[in-house]
């Protein structure tokens, strides 16, 4: 099928509340390049937006986007993203994360973009209470209202804002079968690309013994991603296990911190390896032999498809987003959140059962190679531009195709 391409160049924005959200989007931005839309990205300032502009060879306009809630930031950051959308006069604004997608929609709807675009990647008014569950709601509300189109990366959170009415049934959709980007299973997180001493090596560089058994976990060290839960579990296997290390890879945050007494027993722990964070993770999942994520929410966890490409076996939360992410009892196992007792029983059937965590590993990887490519994802959100661009009457710019483009062979996501 002839590649179709815009009449003219497209002029699209990314919109994130922090930089770091934009490498989500890393070959996205080359594949819309190369089918002639000019990009650009809008977010806080900081080296991440500067690395991220040199990376995608794109334009960036820094705009300070507070993840708290905070009125008057958020009016000036409004006016910002006005002025910014004025200046680059975009076709498509396409926002991300709730603070970003907020802001996003508002500034662009100031601005009068032709298509708005909000992305949801989760919802944090799920686990929140109070006033802010009320804000956080209305938040949600004003994005997909003020969107022409909602984006949804996993179907179980869209049920959730469905259900919880902060967004119409025929607004929302999912593409493909889900995720933000799709996973580099052939490239990036491919062990059989990776030395075949990586795993023995990244041990040697953390002080992991390399006849250990490692019990992975990677994303912010803060309570809504089931820290407490988490280090219950440790407690127990460790009993059980004397030659398990448990590796955390993540940054501490001060917006959401575990408790005091659960920092001392993990940095107290000698067998608790604090990686702090780290973009090069591929490393860290070779050396690992299960990965856990008892989360309280998420939209769709990329730590998941990354560590199913990396054919590890994946204990998690049977909460939205999740459930999306492992397919229970053949992918990885699912247990009830907030429960420390379910967490180590399942992550303890893997640590008992090399064949068990082989099978699982290698489903996974399946899976992900035949769910998740990058470039289905990309030409999805491709197809998804041209036609919300010819529905607001930009048939001018652009003519839709009836169907998304071939994607060429061997074409994969670099590397972030």
């Amino acid at each position: 099928m002839p590649q179709e391409t815009p009449q003219q160049p497209i002029t699209l924005v990314h919109m994130t509340t922090v930089p770091q959200s934009l490498f989500f989007l890393s070959g996205q931005v080359g594949y819309m390049k190369e089918r002639g839309f000019n990009v650009y990205a809008v977010s806080s300032p900081g080296e991440f937006l500067s690395r991220f502009a040199e990376q995608e060879r794109i334009g960036v306009h820094p705009v300070e986007m507070p993840r708290r809630i905070t009125p008057l930031r958020d009016a000036a950051a409004v006016v910002r993203i006005w002025t910014a959308l004025r200046r680059i006069r975009p076709h498509i604004v396409h926002a991300h994360t709730p603070k970003g997608g907020v802001l996003g929609m508002i500034g662009a709807w100031l601005a009068g973009v032709p298509v708005r675009i909000y992305h949801m990647h989760g919802l944090p008014c799920t686990t929140a209470t109070g006033w802010k569950r009320i804000l956080l709601m209305w938040s949600e509300r004003i994005a997909c209202g003020l969107a022409h189109q909602v984006l949804c990366v996993s179907a179980s959170v869209r049920r959730v804002a469905v259900d919880s009415r902060l967004c119409r049934r025929k607004k929302i959709k999912v593409l493909a079968q889900g995720s933000i980007n799709g996973i580099d299973a052939t490239g990036r997180f491919n062990h059989a690309r990776l030395p075949p001493t990586l795993r023995e090596e990244t041990r040697r560089r953390h002080g992991i013994p390399p006849d250990a058994l490692v019990l992975g976990f990677i994303g912010r060290i803060v309570r809504n991603k089931g820290l407490i839960e988490l280090a219950g579990a440790w407690a127990l296997l460790r009993r059980e296990f004397p030659a398990l290390r448990l590796m955390l890879v993540g940054p501490y945050e001060a917006q959401d911190p575990i408790p005091p007494e659960v920092d001392r027993q993990l940095r107290d722990d000698v067998r608790v390896h604090l990686i702090g964070e780290n973009w090069n993770v591929a490393p860290l999942y070779a050396a690992m032999d299960v990965l856990a994520l008892p989360t309280y929410r998420e939209g769709f966890p990329t730590v998941l498809l990354e560590a199913a490409a990396m054919s590890v076996p994946v204990v998690a939360t049977r909460v939205p987003g999740c459930i999306d992410a492992v397919q229970d009892g053949v992918t990885g196992l699912l247990v009830p959140p907030y429960d420390a007792d379910s967490l180590a029983v399942a992550i303890g059937r893997y640590l008992r059962n090399a064949d068990l965590r082989e099978r699982h590993g290698a489903a996974a990887r399946e899976r992900v190679l035949r769910d998740f490519r990058p470039e289905g994802i990309w030409q999805a959100v491709h197809h998804e531009y041209l036609r919300c661009l010819r529905r607001q009457d930009g048939a001018s710019r652009v003519e839709a195709p009836e169907q998304p483009e071939q994607v060429e062979a061997g074409q994969r996501r670099p590397a972030a």
